[in-house]
């Protein structure tokens, strides 16, 4: 796909969806819902969780294709399909592409490269209700789209956006050399609507970086994030450290190293803090996997090496604790330790029964406990990914708890309703909670992420929507106190 900014940005006052579809997986109720639409006057106008990408595949290189029924459940599972890497005991597979050689780390911290002054300043409180209501979108490569879903998002009651900086994207020409045209541009759009921003600063695990790979560039992280926090203080209310550094592929092919990854949160800490105190410093998540070997480590040993690595005391390190909380194939209220009684709850892994609660989204009271342990219990945990899949393709790894476990869109929105109520009734320590996804425009049946999506992706003009949406919006406006979700059908 082309690099090629659009010459226009709609307006969100323009912004009318003009065509409704109702997908044939979604069925009869979506079908009242877009006819009671219509009659109302609304015009038609990995991980186990996948990483998100922020460049969208080419719709030429797509078999389009319909969307293959969701409801799977009458259908014997397949004999069991391996894990995605970050899922299974297996060796984690190396990235396709060619891994990056390292370059000499720095003999020293690096020269700091004077930031940019923020254009536009304009502060916004980061305050997070408990729990709050995030997503992550897909803002980069369309102002258009990014318009339309941010306004869709405000509109449904989310009050936080997570979108990708790729470290690549911005200072990829070199030390210093920065491109903020559509990072300037995202951070004007999410004020526009009213929302908070999260940035998962990061960089692409697969592309070339000047500054070589983890841990070896931590100086020259920092000093970027440095120059970010300078150029939108108070206009990114929060940053995520790097993403899942407990696996080999995002940490430089090297085995995962939770004292090296805490060197980096401090360093990364002071210069975010120096730049811009309000802002919130939270933790990669980390991959749900059952695996402990060069390629993986399970999560709740990452944790738990990390607050060794920092003297059990994260002051200077971070303001919360990310997690990553997939719900696998069960009901968001399912007891962890249930899991180890039923295979088909973890597809026949071998691992240890106290790895198999990571397939529970109430694995996240396990990570809390290790908070707890070192006294750190006035910290929140922000839940930067969680989400149910209904992928009813028997081929796709995700199967075996997306269609084949009887998981559909109805299900799927259910359970992510289901997740919020758990966390408003059990869960005070939980700060934001970012579900996965609004989708990129361009995914396709195709794609895994297609099936963990709260709406069908939608060409601009178009709105195609699913369950999800729908009573998250109800849910969420009813919970602030806000209008009914005007998208819902009446009654």
């Amino acid at each position: 796909m082309s690099n090629s900014r659009p010459a226009l940005r709609r307006r969100a006052s323009n912004f009318v969806p003009s065509t409704i579809r109702v997908s044939p997986s979604v069925g009869l109720l979506l079908l009242l819902l877009a006819s009671a639409l219509l009659l109302s006057g609304c015009q038609s106008a990995s991980p186990s969780t996948p990483t998100p990408t922020k460049t969208p595949t080419p719709l030429a290189a797509v078999a389009t294709q319909a969307p293959a029924p969701a409801a799977a459940a009458s259908q014997t599972p397949p004999s069991p399909t391996p894990l995605p890497p970050a899922a299974t005991t297996a060796p984690v597979k190396a990235p396709t592409a060619t891994p990056v050689p390292a370059t000499a780390a720095p003999t020293a911290a690096p020269t700091a490269v004077p930031p940019t002054p923020a254009p536009k300043p304009a502060p916004q409180s980061s305050v997070m209700r408990s729990p709050d209501y995030g997503a992550q979108a897909f803002l980069w490569w369309r102002p258009e789209v990014a318009d339309r879903d941010l306004q869709l998002m405000q509109d449904a009651g989310f009050n936080w956006v997570k979108q990708w900086f790729s470290w690549q994207d911005i200072e990829g020409a070199g030390r210093g050399k920065y491109d903020w045209s559509r990072t300037d541009r995202i951070v004007d759009q999410v004020e526009k609507y009213g929302l908070k921003l999260l940035v998962r600063a990061s960089p692409a695990a697969d592309q070339a970086n000047w500054a070589g790979n983890a841990p070896e560039n931590s100086d020259y992280y920092a000093e970027f994030l440095s120059a970010m926090a300078t150029r939108y203080k108070g206009r990114i209310q929060a940053y995520q450290i790097w993403n899942e550094p407990n696996l080999a592929r995002e940490w430089g092919n090297k085995p995962p190293d939770p004292a090296a990854y805490a060197a980096m949160l401090a360093k990364s800490y002071k210069a975010i803090k120096a730049a811009d105190p309000n802002a919130i410093v939270i933790t990669a998540g980390m991959a749900p996997t059952t695996a402990d070997q060069a390629e993986a480590m399970y999560d709740t040993k990452f944790y738990d090496l990390m607050y060794q690595a920092m003297g059990g005391n994260s002051t200077g390190y971070f303001d919360m604790l990310g997690v990553h909380g997939a719900g696998y194939a069960v009901s968001p209220e399912t007891d962890p330790g249930s899991i180890a009684s039923d295979p088909k709850l973890y597809n026949n892994d071998p691992s240890p029964a106290d790895r198999l609660r990571v397939y529970s989204f109430r694995h996240i009271e396990d990570i809390r406990k290790i908070m707890e342990k070192y006294g750190d219990v006035k910290k929140k945990i922000a839940v930067l990914e969680f989400g149910w899949t209904f992928d009813p393709r028997p081929d796709s790894p995700y199967y075996w708890h997306g269609g084949g476990a009887g998981i559909d869109p109805y299900t799927q929105a259910q359970y992510l309703v289901n997740a919020y109520k758990w966390a408003e009734k059990n869960w005070p320590w939980v700060g934001l909670m970012s579900l996965i996804y609004m989708p990129d425009s361009e995914w396709q049946p195709t794609t895994e992420q297609y099936y963990w999506s709260i709406m069908d992706p939608s060409p601009p003009g178009q709105t195609y929507w699913r369950q999800a949406f729908m009573e998250l919006c109800l849910h969420m406006n009813g919970v602030q106190g806000r209008p009914r979700c005007k998208y819902a059908p009446p009654g």
